[in-house]
């Protein structure tokens, strides 16, 4: 039945290719009409065009070697008392209670004592004093991380942000970093 619809001219079209030209498929030429779309003159300097090629100069992220990852905003320079209370001042306007964590051994996500996928030691710091319920102020969180540096010279310290309301950690980022990290 659908042989009966192909017209003669289609047929000795078919029948005029050979076998390699029958499976080739026209190139795409792109659209037919510009008209529609507002054109833009760039110029073909790749060095200006944003890419991932090897031409173009970029910040690197992070460096491969010597350093240790940390908690968020860890790829930042060591953030000043100023920095460190508009963090506070902003999780406690989103009426989180802050907390203080140290560890002294190693601040950073390890392995020591077990090699399982997903395992990892160093998630789990001793918290200094009791999370500061009713805190209204950032003051009162820098002048108890100045506590804890005192105490302990050579930990690292976060301050974390808790959501009573949902139970969850929200925010944590390190506060300070012994001499050589």
């Amino acid at each position: 039945m659908a042989s009966s619809m192909l017209s003669s001219a289609t047929v000795a079209a078919v029948k005029s290719t050979t076998p390699a030209q029958a499976t080739m498929v026209a190139p795409f030429a792109g659209l037919k009409s510009a008209s529609a779309f507002p054109v833009t003159r760039k110029s073909n300097d790749i060095t200006s065009l944003p890419s991932n090629g090897g031409r173009v100069q970029c910040m690197q992220v992070w460096p491969p070697t010597g350093k240790k990852k940390f908690e968020t905003l860890s790829y930042l320079p060591t953030l000043s008392p100023t920095q460190l209370a508009k963090e506070i001042d902003y999780l406690l306007r989103k009426g989180w209670v802050p907390c203080l964590e140290f560890e002294l051994e190693e601040g950073f996500v390890h392995r020591k004592y077990h090699a399982s996928p997903g395992y990892y030691d160093g998630r789990y710091w001793t918290m200094w004093k009791l999370p500061m319920f009713g805190c209204t102020d950032s003051s009162q969180v820098l002048k108890e991380l100045e506590e804890v540096k005192k105490a302990y010279p050579h930990a690292f310290v976060r301050i974390i942000g808790f959501d009573n309301k949902r139970q969850v950690q929200c925010i944590s980022f390190i506060a300070y970093k012994p001499k050589g990290f």
